[in-house]
Formats: structure tokens, sequence, C-alpha cells
């Protein structure tokens, strides 16, 4: 159950609030004092006037410099609030990700001490542009809600945070402001369902609970999305063979879930479509996963995709964008083991004709995926992006916290890296190195499903993309090639390795990415 936040943006001077935390926000010039100790920056200088110079002291004693990931509160008695906390935003902040960090820093500090009001002020935004306002008040309000949040549903016991408001101190006041702040609360609230999705076993979120979950959202925002789950029997009409081959293991049925986004009024003039890999979990099938770091502890998360796009498309369905449809593809199934399993070696068809000689069933995702992007170039749109938790190599390239971009299009790649900005999330953008195609080739079907080691990441995109197809395999490509592209794998970032919970990534790049096309 998501805990309800109250913001409000406000002008009032910061010796009037009073509540539990009055949160700064300072960087390190902030920090400067002057040949008395006194501080120069004008809000902490009124503060520490306020305090009789004790904030001075205490920050002194206590180290602190402001440098990024800094924080202290203190309980000092002089204003009306009952503590202040500094916050440390580093050397700068003018990225919505620096703002994003104070949020989640001022919500730990509210959760330490269970405050139930706090407010958040930035010690220097005078040189702030007014977008530049708008955009950090919602970052703060955004980190606000993401932090305060723990997913306890699988807990005996549990404490209820105690946040109720949050007042953001000058950055402006008005319906603009207003509406960026429901943006945040709708965004974040997408990103808790998507983390809250990956987080759970998978003897709770089965592919048909997955659909059940994609439904919900569908219901919850009718007026402008819309629903249809295939089943094993509908997809077999579809001749979806490299899918189906994947799921048929499991004694818990595939479901393929597509949900659709129609403006509720107006012409559309971008189709869009986010395709995510559903595989509720992942055992490796015959080519099981064994050994250190096979991570088969944390196969749940190989739906993370599909959190992805579901957490966009929760977030769409309350923001509602103009002039764009987006589509919302998630072919979801187990890869599991048993008498029915496909095994390696086998060659199973998909659903635009191409076979595929399967040499590892623990290559599953891709298999999912191709049949997924057929289905999704079959619905008129102009730009795919799908997102998968698609292979070890692409962490290994990028380490746990940047996603791989593969696309042909400089175009789509620009799109998508400028939503990133907003978001603050990582991605870096990889080769299709076509020459790698040899490694794929099979001596008795179109393709096998995996290559060599190395370079494994940019093999399992060229087998999406079949970039090559004019030099190696004249067949159709699971993507059509009027349509732009780009594969994202997000195996590292989807997963927070430390705090052992999911991360929500991708959401809100996805939506920034819908809102450029939209505007």
């Amino acid at each position: 159950m998501l805990e309800k936040i109250s913001f409000a943006a406000k002008e009032i001077d910061v010796a009037e609030w009073k509540g539990d935390i009055l949160a700064v926000g300072v960087i390190e010039k902030d920090m400067a004092k002057d040949e008395n100790s006194k501080f120069r920056n004008s809000v902490l200088k009124k503060i520490d006037g306020l305090l009789g110079g004790l904030l001075a002291e205490a920050s002194s004693e206590e180290d602190f410099t402001g440098k990024a990931g800094q924080s202290t509160v203190l309980r000092l008695p002089g204003l009306g609030s009952k503590r202040v906390g500094l916050i440390g935003l580093g050397k700068s902040a003018s990225f919505p990700a620096s703002f994003r960090r104070l949020g989640e820093a001022v919500a730990a500090a509210a959760k330490n001490v269970q405050a139930e009001s706090v407010a958040v002020v930035l010690a220097s935004s005078e040189g702030l542009s007014h977008e530049s306002k708008l955009s950090a008040a919602s970052a703060i309000a955004s980190g606000m809600v993401l932090g305060v949040h723990e997913d306890k549903r699988y807990k005996s016991e549990s404490k209820k945070p105690q946040l109720k408001s949050v007042d953001i101190l000058g950055l402006g006041t008005g319906p603009e402001l207003e509406k960026k702040l429901k943006y945040a609360e709708d965004v974040s609230s997408a990103i808790i369902f998507g983390r809250e999705l990956v987080n759970s076993p998978a003897n709770v979120l089965t592919p048909a609970a997955l659909a059940a979950e994609a439904s919900k959202i569908a219901s919850l925002y009718s007026d402008v999305l819309s629903a249809n789950i295939l089943t094993a029997e509908q997809c077999k009409e579809l001749k979806m063979g490299s899918y189906l081959g994947v799921a048929a293991a499991s004694a818990n049925p595939p479901h393929f879930i597509h949900l659709c986004y129609k403006p509720p009024n107006g012409s559309i003039k971008a189709k869009l479509a986010l395709v995510g890999k559903g595989l509720t979990f992942d055992s490796g099938g015959y080519n099981i996963k064994t050994g250190s770091g096979c991570s088969i502890d944390i196969m749940k998360t190989d739906m993370g995709g599909s959190a992805a796009v579901l957490g966009a498309a929760k977030a769409l369905g309350q923001i509602k964008p103009p002039g764009v449809e987006v589509h919302f593809i998630v072919a979801s199934c187990e890869n599991m083991i048993s008498g029915t399993g496909m095994r390696p070696g086998d060659i199973i068809t998909a659903s635009n004709g191409k076979t595929i000689e399967v040499n590892n069933t623990d290559a599953e995702g891709r298999l999912t995926l191709a049949d997924a992007l057929v289905y999704a170039c079959n619905q008129g749109v102009d730009k795919v992006v799908d997102l998968a938790t698609l292979t070890g190599a692409c962490i290994v390239a990028l380490g746990p916290s940047i996603a791989g971009v593969f696309t042909p299009s400089d175009d789509l790649a620009k799109e998508v890296f400028e939503a990133s900005e907003v978001s603050g999330e990582k991605f870096w953008r990889m080769p299709l190195e076509v020459s790698y195609w040899e490694s794929m080739k099979s001596g008795v079907a179109d393709m096998v499903n995996t290559g060599s080691r190395q370079g494994g990441a940019i093999t399992a995109a060229l087998f999406l993309k079949q970039a090559c197809q004019s030099l190696y395999i004249l067949l159709p490509a699971f993507v059509d090639e009027k349509v732009q592209w780009m594969h994202i794998d997000l195996a590292g970032p989807v997963w927070n390795d430390k705090k052992r919970v999911a991360t929500g990534f991708g959401i809100t790049t996805l939506v920034e990415w819908v809102l450029k096309n939209s505007s």
C-alpha cells in the first residue's frame, strides 16, 4: 500500500516554517564561512542567526562540508522546526538526479526520526532558471516518495512511515509547479509499482499474476488504456513457436500481454511500442543455472523489462499525453525443466517463419522477445524500444548501474538519451558489430540462439535486430526495417544487489521518451 504524502510549494521565510525537519540542500561553496566563522550564504546565515551560531559550530564539529552524500540532522532550539538538516549536494547541483538524491536523503532523515512534516529548501536557488526550479521541485518530490517507500509486503512486522506532508520552499508557486509535483507523484507511484513487481517472488508473480496486474492497470485507466491478454492457444494460432518453446516446460501457462494507450481526444502523430521481457522465473532450462555467480536465487528479476514497460503504462494512464499511441507488449512465461520442455538442439520456428536452433536453453529471453517484436511491428508502429534483463555479458561490460543501448538509429538514440538526461538514469550506447553474426550461424537452421562467449550482449542484440540480414540471411527480420528500433539491456541496473531490492529502472526514461514524442 503506497502511503500518500501531501506536497505543497510555498514562498515563505524559513524562519516562519513550523514542523519536524527543515532540510537545507547545500553545495560545497554554500558552507564557506567568514573570518568570524559565520556563514556567508544568506539562507544559512539567517538560520544560524536564529540558532545563536549553533549551526555553524555544529557543522564544523561534524566536519560537514557539503560533499555529495553527506548529511547531518541536528535538534537545535530557536526555530519553528524541531530539527535542522544539512544535505550535501557536492560541488554543484544542476541535474534532476542531484535533486532526486536530495529528496531521498531527506526521506531517510525523516524515517530515522519518524518525522510527520518536512520542509526542503535550497541554500542557493537564485542561480536557477524558472524551468530548472520546476525540475528541481519535481525531482525532490520524486526522491521523497521513493525514499520513504519500503516494500514490506512479505515481512511479518513492519513500521509504517510517518511522513505526511512536505513543503518545498523557495522554488516558486502556482499551477505550473503544482502540475510538476503531480507529475512527480504519478511517475514515482509507477516506479514503486514496477519495483514491487520485480520484488515479488516467482511463487506469487506467475505469468497469470503478471497478466492480471496489467489488466488492473487497463481497468484503472480505462479511458485511455485497453488490455488484450492472449492465451497459449491464441499464440499458437499466431505461430509464436519461439515464445511457446520457452514456455513449454512450465506448469504455469504463458500469458501474452498487450496493453494499448490511446489519448482521450485529438489526432495521433506517433505510434510507439514498448516491449518488455517477462520471464517471471528463469531456471535456465536444461542448461540449468549452476555454480557461483549464476544468480538463480534472484531470477524472479528476469521480468524487469516487463516491469519497466507496465510501470510506464501506469504512469501514462495517469498523465494522459496527447498525440501519441503506445503499445505495451510482454510475452510472459517461465523457463523451467520438465519432460515437455525445450531441449538443447531443438529447432523452433518464430512467428515470422525464421527457424532457430536452440544451442542454449538459458538464452531464452531473446526467443520470447523475437515473437513479441514481430507482434509489435504488426501493430503499425513507427518506433519500438525493447527492454530486457538479457545478458550477464552486459553487466560485465558496464557494471551494475548502467544499461546497454543497441540501435542502428541515431535519431532514436538521441531521443532516448535526451529522455535519460531528465530521468537521471544511466545508459551507454553499444556497437551492433555485424561481423559478430558469424558465430550465430547454424548448419541446420537459419540461426542459433547464442554465439561465442565474447561480445555476448552484442550478439544477443544482433539476434533481435538482425542488422546483418541483407548480408547473410535473406529472410524477414524480427524487427521491420521501416521501424526505428532500440534494444536496452538492463540486466545490471534493474536490481540493487547491496539492498537486495528492485530499483524500478527504466520507467522514468520511458515516460519522458513518450512525452517527447507526444509534444
